[in-house]
């Protein structure tokens, strides 16, 4: 699994530590997210500082895994790069996510809207 999960005040920071989402591992990406996030606090914190792309797939794993989330949790994102941002941006997933420029503004309570 190349996720590592951490507790963190009332919420689960879930870090992927891959360069890359994209269609050869979007599925197992969605599936692991989904098994770290199972059961867990209502609050999800995806950091994803590490990842420098992501393709139509990865952001079809990070919006699939939001939906397999309890109905009292609630998936944020933190750490996006220019070119992550990027997607999130021209196809408006921007306004779906809240969006952290980093994973502790994420937990100042300072949100960046993307």
């Amino acid at each position: 699994m190349q996720l590592e999960s951490t507790p963190r005040d009332d919420a689960l920071v879930v870090t992927a530590m891959m360069e890359r989402i994209d269609a050869a591992i979007a599925i197992q990406f969605k599936d692991d997210l989904h098994a770290v996030t199972e059961n867990g606090p209502p609050r999800v914190v995806l950091d994803l500082s590490q990842v420098d792309f992501l393709d139509s797939s990865g952001l079809g794993a990070v919006v699939a895994a939001m939906k397999l989330l309890a109905p009292e949790q609630k998936l944020e994102l933190a750490g996006l790069g220019a070119n992550v941002e990027k997607v999130f941006r021209l196809t408006r997933m921007d306004s779906v996510f809240t969006i952290h420029s980093t994973v502790d503004a994420a937990f100042d309570g300072i949100a960046q809207a993307s």
